[in-house]
């Protein structure tokens, strides 16, 4: 009989919130291929869903620490659109996590309702409380920059034997060293830096490869977005942005015919909207050179509620891990990397990496 596959997530912010309000709207899906609005996948092996149980929590803001984890996702500072309130009490309270560098100085000038709130309660011992939980998968959704942060749970999953995932621009599953930490305890890893189902990024590079297959020279290019949750509060800190440029430059510049100079490719995060909530607006230009040299320039402006667009992408890439689990095999999963995150140990286009989750699901 097939089990559930049990969570724990580090994070209880935004992401997190659409993840599990997404794991109950999807609870009547049928193992068919049918497509159903917003998945990718109904099924992926024999998993839905609704097979998906969080056992765990961790947070350090004093709204969400001791609140069933049902509650916690609904706290501010979240600021996400609330697609399904009907969450059940899930008899799994948030526990107290390290902070270490998951906050960033400039929060404390912002009101209460937009930035985080430390709970004085005493960190846990993750390791233990994975354990304890049964967690078989950890998904990291720490703020952008807590490089010490997402390094702690990254070995505190390894102590558990967890697999893990990580949805932020912190290099884990694309360095060597902790490639192999979890190699060498045949635990699945699945990073790094979360894509979207349709988000600036994917557009950004899906845009690039068509320009390169048609024979356009692209020249120039800019990304820029703005939003209005604690993500990108957190990014007006130029400090903390130094993976997050390079996760999002790497994946545009991966499908280009040719690399671009800083100058000529600019990515990023632009500003802080408080307005804006958890919506990201997204600003996309391209230049280039077609037939005969003549010039040629597109923009487009996309608009999308950020933490649903995401949690698209992570309800897939928590059923490949499990698969990964079902079949022994450890170390960085690269189909699932390449098709859900930004910086993958290895980059292919997105038809190529669709095709080899295909093939992973299916052997």
């Amino acid at each position: 009989m097939k089990k559930d596959i049990k969570i724990a997530i580090a994070g209880l912010g935004n992401c997190a919130s659409s993840l599990v309000q997404g794991i109950y709207y999807y609870k009547g899906v049928k193992n068919n291929n049918e497509p159903v609005s917003g998945l990718m996948h109904n099924v992926i092996g024999d998993y839905k869903p609704s097979d998906i149980k969080i056992v765990a929590g961790f947070d350090i803001d004093q709204r969400k620490v001791g609140q069933d984890i049902s509650k916690a996702i609904f706290s501010k500072p979240n600021c996400t659109k609330v697609f399904y309130s009907k969450i059940p009490n899930l008899g799994v309270k948030v526990k107290m996590g390290r902070i270490l560098d998951g906050v960033a100085d400039h929060f404390k000038n912002y009101p209460q309702d937009q930035s985080f709130l430390l709970s004085k309660e005493k960190p846990t011992n993750i390791a233990n409380e994975l354990k304890k939980s049964g967690a078989q998968i950890l998904i990291n959704y720490l703020p952008v920059g807590s490089e010490k942060a997402v390094r702690f749970y990254a070995q505190e999953a390894l102590k558990a034997n967890c697999a893990f995932i990580n949805c932020m621009p912190v290099f884990i599953a694309t360095d060597k060293q902790w490639a192999q930490k979890f190699k060498k305890k045949n635990l699945p890893i699945i990073g790094d830096d979360i894509k979207s189902q349709v988000g600036a990024t994917i557009i950004h590079r899906v845009l690039s490869h068509l320009f390169a297959n048609r024979g356009v020279k692209i020249e120039k290019s800019y990304q820029i977005n703005v939003g209005g949750n604690t993500d990108f509060l957190n990014m007006l800190s130029r400090s903390r942005l130094k993976s997050k440029k390079i996760s999002k430059t790497e994946s545009v510049e991966s499908q280009l015919a040719k690399r671009l100079s800083y100058d000529n490719l600019h990515i990023g995060p632009s500003d802080y909207i408080p307005f804006l909530k958890d919506r990201k607006i997204a600003f996309i230009r391209i230049e280039g050179k077609q037939f005969g040299d003549v010039p040629m320039e597109i923009e487009l402006r996309l608009s999308v509620e950020d933490s649903p667009n995401s949690a698209g992408c992570v309800i897939d890439a928590i059923r490949m891990a499990k698969l990964a689990l079902d079949r022994g095999i450890g170390g960085p999963l690269i189909p699932a990397s390449a098709y859900f995150m930004k910086s993958p140990p290895q980059q292919f286009t997105d038809e190529k990496a669709k095709e080899m989750v295909e093939e992973f699901i299916s052997n």
